[in-house]
């Protein structure tokens, strides 16, 4: 059984423990990792062909203002050979809610029928929000399971989380 890990992040300023931070690597990107290395799973990083402003404000209010408008922003490459694997370990922040709009774009462009889709996001208190019902309605003919939520102030109690959703 071959697995991937498929993940939206984004480094930069982000909102970490009450307060703007400046990552160099993204949240989700460090829990992608983690995934990947605990389930021993390939890895690829979504990109969408413009980039988030670095300032966090100016990013959640692009983030905003995209999912108001129902936008899929066109992304740089889409991970390829889907059909070699089994399971897709789906990562990405929460976004006022749910996931970020190049994971509608993403899911929308790849056919993930039959597939095992395992969501897991990071937040600052907000959970999976409607993300898990979200990803329902884009892959229909997937069995997505439980996600899991990681507060991404909380990394460093990751793996730990990861092994119990894992098994």
């Amino acid at each position: 059984m071959k697995s991937i890990v498929i993940f939206f992040s984004r480094a930069d300023e982000n909102y970490v423990s009450g307060t703007i931070k400046r990552l160099d690597v993204g949240n989700t990107e460090i829990a992608a990792g983690i995934v990947a290395k605990a389930s021993n799973s390939d890895i690829f990083k979504v990109e969408p062909i413009n980039d988030y402003p670095e300032d966090y404000n100016e990013c959640i209010a692009q983030a905003k203002a995209e999912q108001q408008r129902n936008a899929r922003p066109a992304l740089k490459a889409l991970p390829q050979n889907l059909s070699d694997y089994d399971t897709i370990y789906l990562g990405y922040p929460n976004y006022w809610g749910t996931m970020p709009m190049p994971m509608f774009t993403l899911l929308e462009s790849c056919d993930l029928g039959g597939k095992t889709i395992m969501p897991f996001c990071t937040h600052e208190g907000s959970g999976l929000g409607s993300s898990e019902s979200d990803i329902k309605k884009l892959c229909p003919n997937s069995n997505v399971k439980s996600g899991l939520a990681i507060h991404g102030s909380r990394l460093d109690r990751a793996e730990a989380l990861v092994d119990k959703w894992l098994n």
